[in-house]
């Protein structure tokens, strides 16, 4: 039940999920769950809460009884087929890892995050986003087979293009962990390698899935994030003083700003585990928890943990393992 407005957020967006038809287990502390409105719903209590400030991992192990401990030990468990949650990234990811375990073949796990793309063209998926800030060429390896394999399975394209993120479209552009990377996925014929792709590639650039690590990612999602809202709050404040005009110009642009919302991406997903996770942003409104609700049912669905598991993976260095 974590999130910027938890657990109201959580509960409503988990409320709309059910009137689709979705089955839903809320986890965290009975009586706040019953104070927002879900106490009709299944519920698994919880008596702690990790917070945003926590170290992830010595949280995870401290904190046995959080909501996210529970939440993913539910999905261990064969309690839940799915864990969705806006609380810490991190802790979220330690404790898959922790209890989940990784998949075979699997050096390290990626989050991949999703982006929404106008014109009804796939989304762009872009791993890591924050799971391994410190990362290795054969890591990176990895992550281009496991987002490509992503790609398809959600989103349907049948032969991802992949990119490596770097800061130039030269091969010999990029620090040396790009250009080891490079040569590993030019040499690859189990995916559709492009070559390197910049930032600026990534909302409207020639590839379906970008390749890099975890801080990189993490740096340049928040600098998207922050970008576009300090545009659209710009947009809207001269929208606003624009009178007649400014109103009419608001109703053409929104169609398009509900097109690019991440509220219907709902939420990043950590790849390389075994169970699904799907993490939703610590500020989702209750739509975009009712889309990462029904990103998990339909990652179940499609038997993600199966796909993932059937994915020739090429072997790190047995020290990484």
């Amino acid at each position: 039940m974590g999130g910027d407005d938890a657990p109201a957020v959580v509960v409503e967006g988990a409320l709309e999920a059910v009137r689709e038809g979705l089955d839903v287990v809320l986890v965290g502390r009975r009586d706040a769950i019953a104070a927002a409105g879900g106490e009709s719903l299944p519920i698994i209590e919880a008596s702690e809460v990790i917070e945003m400030s926590e170290e992830p991992s010595r949280a995870v192990r401290t904190k046995r009884d959080s909501s996210i401990s529970r939440a993913v030990n539910a999905v261990r468990d064969g309690e839940a087929s799915a864990v969705v949650s806006a609380g810490n990234t991190g802790a979220v990811a330690a404790a898959a890892l922790l209890r989940l375990k990784r998949l075979p073949g699997v050096a390290r796990p990626a989050i991949a995050t999703a982006f929404p793309v106008p014109g009804g063209r796939t989304a762009r998926v872009l791993l890591d986003s924050g799971a391994m800030a410190d990362c290795d060429a054969q890591w990176l390896h990895q992550f281009a087979r496991l987002g490509s394999a992503y790609s398809r399975i959600r989103f349907g394209v049948a032969v991802p293009s992949v990119g490596l993120l770097s800061i130039g479209e030269e091969p010999e552009k990029g620090n040396l962990l790009i250009k080891e990377t490079h040569k590993l996925l030019a040499a690859d014929d189990e995916i559709d390698f492009y070559g390197n792709v910049e930032g600026g590639d990534l909302l409207d650039g020639p590839v379906d899935v970008v390749v890099t690590d975890g801080f990189t990612g993490n740096v340049l999602l928040k600098s998207l994030e922050g970008t576009a809202s300090f545009f659209v709050r710009l947009i809207l404040e001269r929208l606003a003083e624009g009178g007649e005009a400014g109103a009419a110009a608001l109703r053409l642009l929104a169609p398009l700003a509900d097109e690019m919302s991440a509220d219907n991406i709902g939420g990043a997903v950590l790849l390389g585990v075994r169970g699904v996770c799907v993490i939703a942003h610590g500020s989702s409104s209750p739509k975009a928890i009712t889309s990462a609700v029904r990103a998990a049912h339909r990652l179940v669905a499609a038997d993600l943990l199966g796909e993932l598991a059937a994915v020739s993976l090429p072997s790190p260095p047995r020290d990484h393992r």
